[in-house]
């Protein structure tokens, strides 16, 4: 597997919408000039940006956290250009960018070091062969202060990893639950 370069995520998302909306570039300054966490076209990678749709975690119910049986009333559902994640606690969000990973390509994702800085950190599983939707991201606030996500701006960046072959099956030959996913999606079993 090699990693892949700014040249070849270019070449994907013009060829076979590998990202919708794609941003060629790096972005780093907002149209009225002020200064943004960075998205777009890095060297080795693909910095993506935060929805405005956030699930904060919250215990009033006092309810055990369950990957089998997840009570969707643990969240507060947030629509805003910012997001305050409480004391060591959680947000769910979701990527502005549509993915459509190719056959034979592993994409990873990484948190962006201006949040792990902050204590934030960003939680993504690997985009398999042939997955396609939006990121759901998991941020996680291990400060003992709220800490803050920014929506429209970048939160995390996509490595991309291609292979020499195919692989044999894909997520999309067996039917992944997460399979074209658009908003903020919970655990399913």
């Amino acid at each position: 597997m090699t990693i892949k370069s700014d040249k070849w995520i270019k070449r994907m998302a013009q060829e076979h919408q590998l990202i919708e909306p794609f941003t060629e570039n790096q972005v780093r300054d907002a149209n009225s000039g002020n200064k943004i966490i960075s998205y777009g076209v890095s060297s080795f990678g693909y910095d993506v940006r935060c929805a405005d749709e956030f699930k904060v975690f919250t215990n009033i119910n006092s309810a055990t956290v369950d990957p089998k049986s997840f009570d969707e009333d643990s969240f507060v559902d947030v629509k805003s250009d910012v997001c305050v994640i409480p004391p060591n606690s959680f947000a769910l969000a979701r990527t502005i960018e549509y993915f459509k990973i190719p056959r034979n390509v592993l994409t990873i994702c990484l948190g962006k070091s201006t949040y792990a800085r902050c204590g934030i950190i960003v939680n993504v599983t690997p985009l398999e062969p042939e997955w396609e939707g939006h990121v759901t991201l998991e941020f996680s606030n291990t400060t003992t202060l709220p800490a803050k996500i920014y929506a429209g701006e970048g939160v995390a960046q996509m490595i991309f990893l291609e292979s020499d072959e195919d692989c044999e099956t894909s997520y999309k030959d067996r039917k992944g639950k997460y399979q074209g996913q658009t908003g903020v999606t919970l655990p399913k079993t």
